[in-house]
């Protein structure tokens, strides 16, 4: 027997219908703030996701799904979907139009990690991008939004919020910060001697117990952050507070890609174990500029399915549609034929065997239909239709026309 591979998973039944409501619902909210649909390519070239992610980042290091095809390009699954959205903004031109530009995605990712729940190697994000536009109130948009959507499933989590800094502020911490590092450099984890030479933050995300001990002493870039920043990173604050979003100061938090400048945000929720960031996102307003695009201001967020989908609980099913059934053997291809014309306005599904009325009223049932139709000898003979509404419990018998 051949099963899925590790970490992949089919997603069937109730997970299905989970997906479904998710999709449909989160892009009824995302339409309402003036957002549109891109769909770009489960494959890309491997250097897009280098330039964009960074080499410093662990996606990039340890988890892309890459390989050199017959044309012997060298490419891979994408393991997120910020960085292809950037590249066809690039490549339409949009950069050189000017204006402000929203798009949402939703789609498979991939990375070669080790599977634990709400965290496979093949997973499902729902994602935003704006480009376009300088001003912090664009971030709470961002921020108002993706706390739209998971309320909408009635998700409960809390907001960690920081600041990155800018080009202007970010270098001379960055020397601070790898001074400091060089000092207990000795004391400090593989990871994070590398992320020292790569993208010294990043130390900052470090799961490692030992190293968040030493961090405590770190300098901080919140205390170093330019006017700019600072005044931008208030700002955001206040309006959040007039919002009474809610919201914690979390230091540590830099996200897990090297594109991420000035507001950083994750959407966290204690139902879900370890792995208990649900979404997030942030400023990324160098990236079309790193990609050769003009540069241009830009924040997005994305959602990870499988971190919601035990959480989001489906509405009551309705009865709808049509379940025809015969009792005689005759009347198999009289219902099927009739069953046709009533599936042009509704839902419908036909047994192809006959039964007995109880065992047809059974079947209409667990499949939660509506209605119940049910033709038999004297129907064939009547040219009727025996009806059963299963929610008002009513029965009717219906002429057929012509």
């Amino acid at each position: 027997m051949i099963n899925a591979l590790r970490g992949m998973k089919d997603i069937i039944f109730e997970d299905a219908e989970k997906y479904i409501y998710f999709i449909e619902n989160s892009q009824k909210i995302v339409k309402k703030y003036g957002f549109n649909f891109i769909q770009t390519p489960l494959l890309e070239e491997t250097s897009l996701f280098i330039r964009s992610v960074g080499e410093s980042s662990d996606i990039v290091g340890k988890e892309m799904y890459r390989f050199i095809d017959k044309g012997k390009n060298d490419v891979s699954l994408r393991p997120e979907g910020t960085a292809g959205v950037v590249r066809s903004f690039i490549q339409n031109k949009l950069d050189k139009r000017g204006g402000r530009y929203r798009f949402y995605y939703y789609g498979n990712m991939f990375r070669y990690e080790r599977p634990q729940k709400g965290r496979l190697r093949q997973f499902t994000q729902f994602g935003v991008e704006s480009f376009g536009e300088k001003s912090y109130l664009e971030d709470a948009t961002m921020i108002l939004l993706l706390k739209e959507i998971l309320d909408f499933f009635k998700i409960e989590t809390t907001i960690k919020l920081n600041s990155l800094g800018c080009q202007k502020c970010l270098p001379p911490f960055k020397k601070e910060l790898i001074k400091f590092l060089e000092g207990v450099e000795d004391k400090i984890c593989e990871d994070c001697k590398r992320r020292k030479i790569t993208n010294p933050i990043r130390v900052f995300d470090c799961k490692n117990e030992k190293c968040q001990e030493i961090y405590k002493k770190a300098p901080r870039l919140n205390n170093s952050l330019c006017d700019e920043c600072s005044s931008d990173f208030e700002n955001l604050k206040k309006i959040l507070d007039e919002l009474n979003i809610k919201y914690e100061l979390d230091e540590n938090l830099v996200r897990g890609l090297d594109y991420y400048n000035k507001t950083a945000f994750e959407f966290v929720s204690n139902q879900i174990g370890s792995q208990n960031a649900v979404a997030g996102g942030g400023r990324y307003d160098k990236l079309v500029e790193y990609l050769d695009g003009k540069p241009t201001y830009a924040v997005g967020f994305a959602i990870g399915f499988e971190r919601i989908i035990d959480m989001i609980e489906l509405p009551k099913a309705k009865r709808e549609g049509y379940y025809f059934g015969a009792m005689d053997s005759e009347a198999i291809t009289h219902i099927f034929k009739i069953a046709s014309k009533y599936r042009k306005n509704s839902r419908v599904e036909i047994s192809y065997q006959k039964k007995s009325l109880k065992a047809h009223l059974k079947s209409a049932d667990k499949i939660n239909a509506r209605y119940c139709v049910v033709v038999g000898e004297n129907e064939l003979k009547n040219q009727t239709l025996w009806i059963k509404d299963l929610e008002l419990k009513e029965e009717k018998i219906e002429k057929l026309e012509g």
